[in-house]
């Protein structure tokens, strides 16, 4: 197992870490890849090799994400077989819970295992909030129950590396979309309860609140904006065709048949966006044995409410908020399914990151 750490302007605390891991665990090699801290942080690097850490340099900022594929390439090629358990730079994960979410990867053999902060005690309010938001979006979209998406100490198995540097994100949301894709891919999941630490009201973090929270809640929000665009379509459809006929069954028939085509396209090549290994007339077929079901359903619901006197669009938007999250977790896991591939292939096909890296040994 590989100690990565990802480092951006980091302080003597990055130092006191690769010191303290390899005082608890000498045979436990480390990496560290400095995502283009410039000259000022030279030194703190240069220490961080006397101490007995392998330092991958980025020329430029390019973000966490690239900086974490960066090292699992490194990884791949410079210690085959083993697996990678990665941490922060900046103090918040300990010594003992960095070696305990190592070793609880390679006894389980799951695909990802995640230290797990409790959040308990004296947490900065945007952390708290910012996960509990996460967790809670991520549950609606995947079904999958986490109970720190955020988190930044993950270990993963050599099996799922190739697989790692298929996730695009360049930056903070990198991490995100990989637990995403995990859960959409029925990878598996473990978790592992750790301290949680924060310095100084995490004054260290170079995380930005607008840009950065753009990226990581965007993969959650693509759904549901591809459903609203639906929903638009669907409904004007339907008053239309209520408008011209007169006739309910015919009218949602029609009005599904044109919102369900608008919305296959858009989630096949925007919402889940991976490689595709079924055919599109494969999807299709699936997609549309799913439009059925839940139109005979939704057919059923605007019936019995407007029977009792409810207005029709009102009646409309009770039915599709009810049917919105069946719809996506059927989508995800039988019709638009992103398959593992296996370590061969996916390792003959990787995405090597772009940015030049120079690997300096200590």
């Amino acid at each position: 197992m590989i100690t990565l750490i990802p480092a951006y302007e980091p302080d003597e605390r990055l130092v006191s870490l690769v010191r303290a891991v390899r005082a608890a665990r000498p045979d436990l090699p480390l990496v560290v890849v400095d995502d283009g801290s410039g000259p000022a942080h030279r030194e703190v690097f240069d220490a961080a090799e006397r101490a007995g850490a392998v330092v991958l340099t980025h020329p430029a900022n390019l973000g966490k994400g690239r900086a974490l594929r960066t090292g699992f390439d490194h990884v791949l090629r410079t210690y085959p077989g083993q697996g990678v358990v990665c941490a922060d730079c900046d103090g918040q994960h300990t010594v003992d819970d960095i070696l305990a979410v190592a070793d609880r990867a390679e006894q389980t053999g799951a695909d990802m295992v995640l230290g797990a902060r409790q959040f308990t005690g004296q947490v900065p309010l945007r952390s708290r909030f910012g996960n509990t938001a996460t967790r809670w979006a991520f549950r609606a979209a995947t079904g999958v129950s986490v109970q720190d998406t955020q988190t930044g100490l993950r270990a993963y198995p050599a099996t799922t590396l190739p697989w790692l540097l298929t996730i695009p994100g360049d930056r903070f949301e990198y991490e995100l979309v990989a637990l995403l894709r995990a859960a959409q891919e029925g990878m598996t999941l473990d978790e592992l309860p750790i301290a949680t630490v924060y310095l100084d009201e995490n004054s260290s973090s170079h995380f930005r609140p607008v840009v950065d929270s753009a990226r990581i809640y965007g993969p959650l929000l693509k759904f549901s904006a591809s459903s609203l665009i639906a929903f638009a379509v669907d409904a004007a459809a339907l008053l239309a065709f209520m408008a011209l006929t007169g006739n309910l069954l015919g009218s949602v028939v029609a009005a599904r048949a044109v919102s369900s085509t608008v919305n296959f396209l858009v989630n096949r090549h925007w919402v889940f966006r991976r490689r595709q290994r079924a055919t599109l007339l494969h999807q299709a077929a699936r997609y549309w044995v799913l439009v059925a079901v839940l139109g005979a359903a939704g057919y059923g619901s605007l019936w019995a409410l407007t029977t009792i006197g409810v207005p029709l669009l009102a009646a409309k938007v009770a039915t599709d908020a009810a049917l919105f999250v069946l719809g996506f977790q059927v989508q995800r896991s039988s019709v638009f399914t992103g398959r593992r591939d296996s370590l061969s292939d996916a390792h003959s096909n990787l995405r090597r990151p772009t940015a030049s890296s120079q690997a300096r040994s200590a």
